[in-house]
């Protein structure tokens, strides 16, 4: 293509046009026009006219040249399509979002570390009010030998006689397109730049050793089994001294002898005898919060309940509690004294139900029923 051709025009830009705009354009036309999209040789040449555009208009130095009417490719100011200028990363840019042979420099050998899960068993009111523990934690921490170096004593790292420090070798391969440039990490130091010729005897190189500390912790009231919580950097420290990971608590739950949680409140049930039930009765029981008592009003159901506000779970996310309910089971006894059978039939003539008739209904009765028996008086 003569030097006469108007590269503003094959990309369609104007000559006011700034580096990403004509980037943006070279991206778009090489998408329609790249010989794998278009293989006719008319398309060919077309791709190849706007990617020597491309070339020299990303280029200061040329463009400069160009808009002055130079040659831009004249010797010293630097070489044309099929040599190794040839911007094959913009390509791939276009069509991977990425570039090919793009220099990626050395790796870090400080990579972070990974996270930590522990179980944590709690009792009920551990987890209902929230408890501090100890716990020891097996991880890796950063060697106090080579401070997370990963070299002996007295040694460092070195630059790497392969790759001279860049991590990375090159390689240049031909193609249809011309030579194309192509970077790899490199193998004698895979990647890092630096050779470690002595390794720490203690860590071997890692930069880390694993160990055993114990990590105080404040769990939160108001957790439940399956709770996780994240205690950020307590994991474990990363290769070559890289920063930790987090740790995570997961909150087993034992079960109570007494009580039962549903999300925030607890449950529990109290056996009454029936004379209680009858006559009514003020009970001692037992809370998460210590000895209580509840008042049982004459006539209490079996499967009634009895709520004690706020003597429930914390909450978690929040102020407050949830609620104790108390399921009531009123016990009969299934023997009597003979002194104790008389009295019953005594009370029994009195309330006239020495044969008495019971209720008949379908099933058992659902809440719209009891509540139509209420108000009948039955």
């Amino acid at each position: 293509m003569s030097v006469a051709t108007d590269y503003y025009a094959a990309l369609g830009v104007s000559r006011e046009a700034n580096a990403d705009e004509i980037k943006k354009a070279y991206r778009r036309l090489a998408r329609e026009l790249h010989p794998d999209v278009n293989p006719d040789p008319v398309t060919q040449e077309r791709f190849k006219e706007i990617t020597q555009a491309y070339e020299v208009l990303s280029d200061p130095q040329k463009r400069q040249m160009y808009d002055l009417g130079a040659d831009p490719f004249a010797p010293g100011g630097g070489g044309g399509f099929g040599t190794a200028g040839f911007p094959f990363s913009d390509i791939m840019d276009a069509f991977f979002g990425g570039t090919a042979g793009a220099s990626r420099g050395p790796r870090s050998r400080a990579r972070r570390g990974r996270n930590a899960t522990i179980r944590v068993d709690l009792d009920l009111a551990e987890c209902v009010f929230g408890a501090t523990r100890d716990l020891t934690v097996d991880t890796a921490v950063v060697c106090p030998t080579c401070s997370g170096e990963g070299s002996a004593p007295g040694s460092h790292p070195t630059t790497c006689d392969v790759c001279n420090g860049r991590g990375e070798v090159s390689q240049v391969t031909r193609s249809f397109l011309g030579q194309v440039m192509t970077s790899r990490p490199c193998p004698g130091c895979g990647g890092f730049g630096t050779v470690i010729r002595r390794p720490c005897p203690e860590c071997d190189g890692d930069g880390r050793v694993r160990t055993r500390r114990t990590v105080k912790v404040r769990i939160p009231a108001g957790v439940e089994d399956g709770t996780h919580i994240q205690l950020a950097a307590e994991g474990e420290v990363g290769p070559g001294g890289g920063p930790p990971g987090d740790l995570f608590l997961e909150i087993v739950q034992r079960p109570h002898p007494i009580f039962e949680r549903r999300g925030d409140d607890l449950h529990c049930t109290l056996t009454i005898p029936m004379t209680a039930a009858a006559l009514g009765a003020t009970l001692p029981i037992q809370t998460l919060d210590g000895p209580a008592s509840i008042d049982l009003r004459p006539g209490t159901q079996s499967n009634q309940s009895i709520p004690l506000y706020g003597q429930g779970s914390s909450h978690l996310h929040g102020p407050g509690r949830g609620d104790l309910i108390i399921h009531v089971t009123v016990e009969t006894p299934t023997k009597l004294e003979p002194e104790q059978e008389e009295l019953m039939r005594q009370l029994a003539r009195l309330r006239n139900e020495e044969s008495p008739p019971g209720r008949f209904a379908p099933g058992e009765q659902g809440f719209f029923s009891r509540l139509r028996d209420a108000f009948n008086g039955r």
